[in-house]
C-alpha cells in the first residue's frame, strides 16, 4: 500500500502508539486496519470524509473510545479533483479543495483540542506539499490550498504554543504513492528528476513517516511552528 498515510500510521504504531485511523472508504479503512493487526499493531479504522462535520465528530469519539484522549493528530486526507486553469476552476471546485485540504484540518482540531488540553500537552502535524513552493501548472488550486497550509501551520503554532501543544507541518516532495505515480511512471520524469533533485531518486512513504515520528516524540518538545520539506533537496526551493 504505498500511501503517505498508511505508512505514518504503520510507524507510530510500530513506536508503540494506538493508531485510530480513517479514509472515506470502507475498503481502504478495512485493507489499512488488517495489515497492521497482522504485525501485531494496536489500530482502529472508521470511515471518514473530513469535508463533513458529523463525519469528523464519529471521528473524534471513536479515538475518544479507544484511547480515552489524544496525544497527536497527523491530518493527512487531501483532495484533488481537477486538473486545469486556476483562474478557470469552478466555485464548486475552489470550494471542495480549500474545504477539505485547509479548513477541515483547521476544524478536526479545534474539536480535538479540549482532549489534548487535557493532557497537557500534543502534536499535530499537517500535510502539505513541495507545490506550495514550486507550484505545478495545471494543478493551481491544490497548490494554493497547499500553501495555505504553511500559513495554518504558523498561525496555529503561535496560537497554540501556550497551551503546550506543537504544530508542525510536513511538505512531501515527489514521493512513490498511488497519487503521485502519474508522476512516477513518466518516461521523461527521470531526466527531470535529476535536474530538479540533489538526492537522485524519487522519495518513500516511510521517508515522510520518519519525520512524522519524530515530531511526535518527546525529541522534538522544542519544535514548533516548522514547514519541513521531505524533497531530497532543491536548489528551486
Amino acid at each position: 500500500m504505498l500511501r503517505i498515510g498508511f505508512s505514518i500510521a504503520q510507524r507510530l504504531a510500530r513506536d508503540g502508539a494506538h493508531v485510530v485511523l480513517s479514509s472515506r472508504k470502507q475498503q481502504n479503512v478495512d485493507c489499512a486496519v488488517a495489515m497492521l493487526k497482522a504485525e501485531g499493531l494496536s489500530v482502529t479504522g472508521t470511515v471518514c470524509h473530513v469535508g463533513k462535520a458529523e463525519d469528523r465528530e464519529q471521528l473524534v469519539a471513536t479515538a475518544l473510545e479507544h484511547c480515552g484522549g489524544v496525544d497527536f493528530l497527523v491530518c493527512v486526507a487531501g483532495v484533488n479533483p481537477l486538473v486545469g486553469s486556476t483562474l478557470k476552476s469552478s466555485e464548486q471546485i475552489w470550494d471542495k479543495i480549500l474545504s477539505v485540504n485547509v479548513k477541515a484540518p483547521a476544524l478536526l482540531l479545534s474539536q480535538l483540542l479540549p482532549h489534548m488540553e487535557n493532557r497537557g500537552q500534543g502534536s499535530v502535524v499537517l500535510v502539505s506539499s513541495v507545490t506550495a513552493y514550486v507550484p505545478i501548472p495545471r494543478l493551481g488550486v491544490y497548490n494554493v490550498s497547499k500553501t495555505a497550509l504553511l500559513g495554518l501551520t504558523k498561525t496555529l503554532a503561535v496560537e497554540l504554543a501556550p497551551k503546550n501543544i506543537r504544530v508542525n507541518c510536513l511538505v512531501p516532495g515527489i514521493i512513490n504513492t498511488d497519487f503521485g505515480r502519474v508522476l512516477t511512471e513518466d518516461s521523461a520524469f527521470e531526466e527531470h528528476l535529476k535536474y530538479f533533485y540533489g538526492i537522485q531518486r524519487v522519495g518513500q512513504p516511510e521517508d515522510c513517516a520518519g519525520l512524522v515520528s519524530f515530531l511526535c516524540s518527546p525529541e522534538a518538545s522544542y519544535i514548533t511552528g516548522e514547514n519541513i520539506a521531505v524533497a531530497g533537496w532543491s536548489p528551486h526551493l
